[in-house]
């Protein structure tokens, strides 16, 4: 058990994290914990109280404390640690006033384990998000990457932990490898539909050409969880958090997760109807699309989440569930002729 376990804040660091939030002097502080969300490989945890400056003002307070433990990715063996690297970069130069992550107060690495202190965001997330959100989502995301597309800071040229270009493909690929769901959707007794079964057997079949179409798509700096758990839409901003995933994609992965990833089921089709025009209208704003003949986005949501919905569907413990997913595969098949 290290420190952090104890769910003990010392005060040196709360004071040093206070001082640097409220830009004053605190002199001490009280907190209260709450975890947010949990797990083996990191815990984050909202922590509220007062804070006393130095010339006796008593100020409320409210952040965010994220511990990360070392965990393997596949395929991206240094994700565990990204966050860490890139706040302690000047990664935070490529946002606008529109587009950003949280600000983060103070960073930490001890051995195995990163220690994040940052800004609490209050703002709409998850399924409460609305239709026009998503669009102004998939249009600032739009701007964001075609705008890092035609400026190539220097700053995303010298940072050496991005997760690799080719981490969509080689996902893919390993899961089409495993047995268990590839043998699944092709035997008798796969209970999933035969036209969804279909449906992910065509992309099997015909990977080779899809992911050369893929492959021509403008290379762009990727959130790679760019899901509704992660986005908030706050005072008129997007904030996205957790960077862990972030690296070189192709253009498109983004807004693929946007509708795919644990969907808003009712709403998919008219998100896939409007998200990828807004996207591509904020990109071409910095951007030259000429170049561009089909944006891929059904191709890329087949290759980044067929097999995942099989999987989630074959062992998923609820009939709620299993439907869940059942109905995210039934709206992927009616935007193919989209």
């Amino acid at each position: 058990m290290n420190k952090y376990d104890e769910k003990v804040v010392k005060p040196e660091i709360l004071t040093l994290v206070l001082s640097k939030m409220l830009d004053k002097t605190i002199i001490r502080a009280d907190y209260q914990l709450k975890e947010l969300q949990g797990g083996t490989i990191g815990i984050v945890r909202l922590v509220t109280g007062m804070a006393e400056t130095s010339d006796g003002e008593n100020l409320p307070y409210k952040m965010i404390w994220k511990t990360q433990k070392k965990f393997e990715r596949y395929g991206d063996p240094e994700s565990w640690r990204r966050e860490f690297d890139l706040y302690t970069s000047d990664f935070k130069k490529v946002f606008s006033d529109s587009f950003r992550w949280p600000e983060c107060y103070h960073t930490e690495i001890n051995g195995d384990e990163i220690q994040l202190w940052m800004e609490y965001i209050d703002g709409v997330s998850g399924l409460n998000l609305t239709s026009k959100m998503y669009e102004r989502i998939a249009e600032e995301l739009g701007r964001f990457q075609g705008r890092l597309y035609t400026e190539r800071p220097k700053v995303l040229q010298n940072l050496s932990n991005l997760s690799n270009v080719e981490y969509m493909k080689n996902s893919y690929l390993h899961y089409r490898s495993w047995n268990v769901l590839y043998d699944y959707i092709r035997s008798d007794d796969c209970e999933i539909p035969k036209h969804l079964c279909k449906m992910l057997i065509d992309i099997d079949n015909n990977a080779d050409e899809i992911l050369s179409r893929i492959e021509k798509l403008p290379i762009v700096l990727c959130h790679r969880d760019f899901w509704v758990a992660n986005i908030f839409y706050s005072d008129n901003e997007i904030v996205l958090i957790d960077w862990d995933t972030a690296g070189w994609g192709y253009m498109g992965e983004d807004i693929a997760s946007l509708i795919t990833d644990e969907a808003d089921v009712c709403h998919m089709i008219e998100y896939y109807q409007k998200c990828i025009p807004a996207y591509y209208r904020g990109f071409s704003e910095y951007a030259d699309m000429s170049n561009v003949s089909e944006h891929c986005i059904y191709e890329l949501i087949l290759a980044m989440f067929g097999y995942r919905l099989v999987e989630w569907y074959k062992f998923a413990t609820s009939p709620e569930d299993k439907s869940m997913h059942l109905n995210t595969l039934q709206k992927i098949y009616e935007m193919r002729n989209m």
